[in-house]
């Protein structure tokens, strides 16, 4: 599967990893373990979650969903 990339660390716009070519483009699962900065939350666990991520071949650009559950985790971990 190929992946399309979308960059916007440019402030908006869409597009897909500007310097290579789709066929560098791949998938991979992934273990994710987000942690909360801080020493209030030092003992905190953090997020775990295994997302697909596209990965660039040639440059490295990455890209991946924090799937909606973890999300609200996040959400309400920062809240606290």
């Amino acid at each position: 599967m190929v992946m399309r990339f979308v960059d916007t660390s440019n402030g908006g716009g869409a597009g897909k990893c500007l310097s290579c070519k789709p066929e560098n483009q791949a998938e991979f699962t992934a273990e994710i373990n987000i942690h909360f900065r801080g020493l209030k939350d030092i003992d905190h666990p953090g997020i775990l979650f295994f997302p697909k991520v596209g990965v660039c071949l040639v440059c490295g650009f990455s890209k991946f969903t924090t799937p909606a559950t973890e999300l609200a985790l996040l959400a309400r971990g920062i809240a606290a």
